[in-house]
C-alpha cells in the first residue's frame, strides 16, 4: 500500500510519460493483463488509454487491473489511468518515506 505522499510522487512521474497501452470492447482480458505484466515489469509505472468501446470507464479499469495483478492505483483522469508496482529486479522508482 502507497502513502498519500508516494501516490502524489507518482502522479507527478506519471505527468510526462504517453500512454503505453490502450484498453478497448474487449475489457480486461488474459492476453491484456499478459501484456501491461511485461510493461509494468519494464517500466514500474504505466499510463493506459481507456478507448471510449471500453465496457469499463478509466477508474473502474484502473481498480480493477490493479486487484488481478497486485499493482497500486494512481490516479484516474478522463479516459486515462495511471498504476505503479515496484519492479521484482533493479527497481527505477524511488518512493519517498
Amino acid at each position: 500500500m502507497i502513502t498519500g505522499k508516494q501516490r502524489s510522487y507518482l502522479k507527478k512521474l506519471s505527468h510526462g510519460i504517453r500512454p503505453a497501452m490502450q484498453l478497448g470492447k474487449e475489457g480486461i482480458t488474459e492476453n491484456f493483463i499478459n501484456q501491461y505484466e511485461v510493461i509494468i515489469e519494464a517500466n514500474e509505472l504505466v499510463k493506459i488509454n481507456v478507448l471510449d468501446s471500453s465496457p469499463l470507464d478509466a477508474k473502474e479499469a484502473a481498480h480493477e487491473l490493479a486487484e488481478r495483478t497486485k499493482s497500486e492505483f494512481v490516479q484516474a483522469i478522463g479516459r486515462k489511468c495511471v498504476l505503479y508496482r515496484r519492479a521484482q529486479e533493479e527497481p527505477e522508482i524511488k518512493l519517498p518515506r
